[in-house]
């Protein structure tokens, strides 16, 4: 489905990522694990075409989207949740969820998105017309993954989602984001909680200082030594 094949990503004349190469297949849940300043968030909105590609290529469905917009992107089924979620905080709950219909597809199916969000999260419809910036952390992130489901997504990018929450929120996160995958959803999840990321993972690449690491299954990675040290505190 996503194919990143050796690209560089920089700002301005600061290179960023240098010869990154990845895969999420149809139907895997495939996670970035790294600390905080390695790359992790920028190589999201690169293949989400927020960030220009200065070498290599992108492809979705085999088709070359280096050069596309994030407006053709997001028409080929790509749906991100960007780190701090980034809602519009003076709208209500379910103007914010609305948003996520700029797909035609998902405007025809809007009534039906709607009630499968309500489903997963049920006090968002019970705060429907509450105001998202007066939302908890926790009830914020489920808006912000709601928002992107309304889109109906194919592929779903997932940046830092357990980021400022508390442990028992951020069990229920990964919790929706594993029912959304058993749903058919293709995941990309970054994430700095590389124990959470990794107990959910089928893949998972390890990214440090703009550059791939490590590659592998969780339990192949974790018999890494350093990345048991680096990422779950030495233990075994």
């Amino acid at each position: 489905m996503l194919e990143a094949d050796g690209l560089h990503v920089g700002y301005g004349d600061a290179p960023a990522l240098w010869d990154i190469s990845l895969t999420v297949g149809d139907g895997e849940l495939v996670a970035v694990v790294g600390p905080n300043g390695a790359g992790k968030t920028t190589l999201i909105n690169a293949i989400a075409r927020l960030l220009p590609i200065r070498r290599g290529r992108l492809r979705l469905d085999g088709v070359d989207v280096t050069r596309a917009t994030p407006q053709e992107v997001c028409q080929r089924g790509v749906a991100i949740i960007p780190e701090g979620r980034r809602l519009f905080g003076g709208m209500t709950v379910e103007e914010n969820l609305e948003i996520g219909c700029y797909r035609r597809a998902a405007r025809r199916a809007r009534s039906e998105s709607l009630d499968r969000v309500y489903a997963v999260f049920p006090i968002l419809r019970e705060r429907h017309r509450q105001l998202a910036g007066s939302l908890s952390g926790g009830q914020q992130q489920m808006l912000a993954i709601g928002r992107a489901l309304m889109a109906r997504p194919r592929l779903l990018l997932v940046d830092e989602p357990s980021l400022g929450l508390a442990p028992a929120v951020v069990d229920q996160v990964f919790e929706v984001v594993q029912a959304i995958h058993r749903d058919g959803v293709s995941i990309l999840l970054i994430e700095q909680n590389a124990a959470k990321a990794l107990e959910i993972a089928g893949r998972a690449y390890v990214l440090e200082g703009g550059r791939v690491v490590s590659e592998g299954r969780p339990g192949e990675l974790l018999t890494q030594s350093h990345i048991r040290e680096a990422y779950l505190g030495g233990g075994a």
